[in-house]
């Protein structure tokens, strides 16, 4: 059993796809016996992968900056919620808490956190494992941009392959479970 942060959308006016790949990322966390570590949130992706988790009777730790409480989003059906000073701590301590990371799609936020957790293991500051949930594409252009990056001696070729893309549910909890064992 492994605690997964997962880092997502929060936006409210999603297509109701990504919304379906966040509950069906919850489920399959509860199904495999994992706990949820989630930005705090109830709304968006991040209130459906909190919601499919708990269907699945999953522990969900959600990690929310003051600020969001403040806007009245908390998922305060979270079996543990912690409220932190900022957003940045809210990241260390998400980054602190989890044992593996899975993105799904999502915005500026979400891209932060993907990279915050990236670099930091570029630097060896962990070796937890990060797989970017990627069925239809989302992030292909991204990866592409990245590996050019690596012609021109901007990112190292290594440090690209710490993050494994996953292209169903159960192929990221599958490379997870095999980085854990």
């Amino acid at each position: 059993m492994a605690a997964i942060g997962v880092f997502c959308a929060s936006s409210t006016r999603l297509d109701e796809r990504w919304l379906e790949l966040a509950a069906a990322t919850g489920k399959e966390l509860a199904a495999r016996g994992h706990t949820l570590v989630s930005g705090g949130g109830k709304v968006g992706m991040m209130g459906a992968v909190a919601a499919g988790a708990r269907s699945g009777r999953a522990h969900t730790l959600g990690i929310i900056p003051q600020t969001l409480v403040d806007w009245e989003v908390a998922d305060q059906d979270s079996d543990e919620l912690v409220v932190t000073g900022s957003m940045s701590a809210r990241k260390d301590l998400m980054i602190e808490r989890s044992d593996a990371f899975i993105t799904l799609p999502g915005g500026l936020g979400t891209l932060d956190e993907l990279f915050e957790v990236w670099t930091t293991a570029t630097l060896a500051l962990h070796a937890k494992p990060m797989v970017v949930l990627d069925p239809d594409g989302f992030y292909e252009g991204l990866f592409a941009w990245l590996s050019g990056l690596t012609e021109d001696a901007f990112i190292r070729r290594e440090a690209l392959a710490m993050v494994t893309v996953a292209g169903s549910v159960p192929a990221a909890f599958d490379t997870i479970g095999a980085a854990l064992t």
